[in-house]
């Protein structure tokens, strides 16, 4: 047992967010936590992770638990460059390495017992506190959160929200807490990104509470869910694949018997009214009064999760040619710098194009240039007769945070009767004194959810969506997708929902390199094609015989050869340098007193540690 709730409640002022909650985090868990949002989910993690106290109930921990906790778009507030950053992780090997280097570069002109002892002290410090592995472990993990081509040097002050809240998970995975806590991981990853972390989570050996609306994600790494909803939690066994079928189950199990139990109470009741003056029924009546006063009556069971209503019309056809893109090149910046360049496609009347690539690679600036492209840039953009387009931006900067939802929406479409707007609101969930609040009080979820209403008020036959699942619960999710299949006209979308896209897309337009490949059919063929083209050297060996080029096919498998063989050379030579430098250690630390083989000893370290960086700098170039 790691963390344990029993019987907790917690309200905050009126409003109760749960009670009665009974959970347990056991060593090894993988749990994915979700429920409808503003349902209390990261309430219940403030709680779970000391942060907040319950208001009734008790939080038990394992003595000596380290807990490591994301919370959603918390990035890192610090100057620290990256590298300083994830160095701290490993602060007493950092302090036992100093020491280390000092203490060699004192030996080295005063030998003595009492600093060679002191030596082996620090360097036993430097190994168990994983100094050995410290930079393998950085490169390993910054390299997989997508920040292989940043500048290490690099202030995180200077980062965008999304790359402080990777280089914040990345800091926690380094750590390996016993527990890891993280709300929403996978907003502002991109889909390599997003597939390194699944295999990386799913070989973690601590346990892990994941809240995430992602379900291809949760699907891949979590072995139960809990589900928050009406102020409490329900546990289920496997994936959230698997949790959907139980629910369903639980839920037409839990319908069966609330109706068997009502009709035996109605049936009681009835045979009361009918025979509780009766002097032959009136035993058998107070029995049945009995019956019902112990009886546990069931809360009526709820069929679905209440969800938003989308709807996508329109009413002017546009031309069969939607749009034309010819040779463009996406600037960013006042200095005007090209991110991507000889950018073409073409989109049809009702097609749907998914836009995916890591982040930085120009996608929503894609997005912005088609719609208003800068004057004077390079390429051509042509949209046919009668497109209208309508622009979801994720981040909504069009949004005035002073007036309410309902006055926004006003303000967009100032004719629209005040029963159409209340309506709209309405069809989103944005109703009662939510339609009055100010956009800057609304919750991302309700933010997202209010620029969904203004889309749907414009009538448009285009639809330029810029991450339109960011913030919206799962039943948010998939009622969007099903009004989008139902939507007959063209759609542009950005998104790193895999299911999302899987469910929408007919094409993909891959942005990678500073260019746009756009590949014909859906997101499993997309897929199939990224394979194939990664496929195993044998299969790729056949294909190259049997286009002729033979050659090249050996020139490659040669250039890898050599690869492998010198990767190997390297890492023996690392081992080899690493388990010298342990046995120099101990070998000080047993000779105090043999001031020349301590001075012969401290200089072999010194040329370890040189040679050692500069074989650690060519292994992580060929890696």
């Amino acid at each position: 047992m790691l963390v344990t709730l029993c019987s907790a409640a917690k309200s905050f002022g009126a409003e109760l967010i749960f009670e009665g909650v009974g959970l347990t985090v056991n060593e090894g868990d993988k749990i994915g936590f979700i429920g409808a949002n503003g349902a209390g989910k990261t309430t219940l993690l403030n709680v779970l992770s000391g942060e907040i106290s319950p208001d009734e109930g008790s939080v038990s921990k394992k003595t000596g638990l380290s807990i490591g906790y994301l919370k959603q778009n918390s990035g890192l507030l610090s100057d620290r460059t990256i590298m300083e950053e994830m160095q701290s992780v490993f602060g007493a090997a950092l302090l036992a390495r100093d020491k280390m280097e000092a203490l060699s570069k004192r030996m080295a002109s005063e030998p003595s017992g009492a600093l060679a002892k002191e030596y082996a002290q620090a360097e036993e410090s430097f190994d168990v506190n994983g100094g050995y592995h410290m930079e393998v472990n950085i490169k390993k993990i910054l390299n997989g959160m997508g920040f292989a081509d940043k500048d290490a040097t690099m202030r995180a002050g200077s980062m965008s929200g999304g790359e402080k809240t990777r280089l914040a998970l990345a800091k926690l995975l380094l750590m390996k807490p016993d527990l890891l806590i993280l709300d929403e991981p996978t907003n502002h990853l991109d889909f390599k990104t997003l597939q390194w972390l699944e295999t990386y989570l799913a070989d973690y050996k601590g346990a892990m509470l994941i809240v995430s609306h992602d379900r291809y994600f949760l699907d891949k790494v979590v072995r139960k869910i809990w589900e928050m909803e009406d102020h409490a939690v329900e546990e289920y066994n496997g994936n959230y694949s698997a949790y959907k079928i139980q629910k369903a189950e639980r839920t037409a199990y839990l319908i069966k018997e609330y109706k068997k139990q009502s009709n035996r109470i109605e049936s009681m009741e009835e045979y009361i009214r009918r025979n509780g003056t009766r002097a032959s029924t009136a035993m058998r009546a107070r029995s049945r009064v009995k019956q019902l006063a112990h009886m546990e009556v069931m809360k009526k069971p709820r069929k679905r999760q209440k969800a938003p209503s989308f709807s996508f019309t329109f009413s002017k056809q546009p031309a069969a040619d939607v749009l034309f893109v010819k040779d463009l090149a996406l600037m960013v910046g006042g200095d005007n710098l090209i991110i991507a360049e000889d950018i073409s496609f073409e989109l049809k009347r009702g097609e749907r194009g998914a836009v995916i690539g890591a982040n930085g690679t120009g996608k929503s600036t894609l997005l912005n240039t088609l719609l208003q492209k800068p004057p004077g840039s390079p390429g051509e953009v042509v949209w046919g007769k009668n497109t209208q387009a309508g622009y979801y931006d994720q981040e909504n900067k069009d949004m005035k945070p002073g007036l309410s939802a309902m006055d926004e929406l006003r303000r967009r479409y100032p004719s629209l009767p005040e029963n159409t707007v209340r309506s709209l609101l309405g069809r989103v969930l944005l109703t009662g004194d939510d339609a009055f609040k100010r956009v800057s009080t609304l919750s991302g979820g309700e933010r997202a959810k209010l620029g969904l209403a203004i889309l749907m008020a414009g009538e448009y036959n285009v639809l330029i969506l810029d991450e339109p699942t960011n913030h919206l619960d799962l039943p948010a999710r998939e009622k969007l997708e099903e009004a989008l299949k139902e939507y007959e006209g063209t759609l542009l979308f950005v998104s790193h929902d895999r299911y999302f896209v899987n469910a929408l897309a007919g094409s993909i337009l891959e942005m990678e390199n500073k260019r746009l490949v756009m590949y014909p059919g859906g997101f499993d063929s997309y897929t199939d094609k990224k394979a194939q083209a990664q496929q195993p050297p044998a299969e790729v060996r056949e294909q190259e015989e049997k286009q002729g080029a033979r050659q090249s096919a050996k020139e490659a498998r040669r250039d890898k050869a050599q690869a492998r063989q010198k990767l190997y050379e390297l890492e023996t030579e690392i081992a080899a340098l690493e388990e010298e430098e342990r046995e120099i250690n101990h070998l000080i630390a047993s000779c105090p007193a043999d001031y020349t083989l301590l001075q012969e000893k401290c200089a072999r370290l010194e040329e370890i540690k040189a040679r050692h960086e500069r074989l650690m700098e060519e292994w992580m170039e060929l890696g």
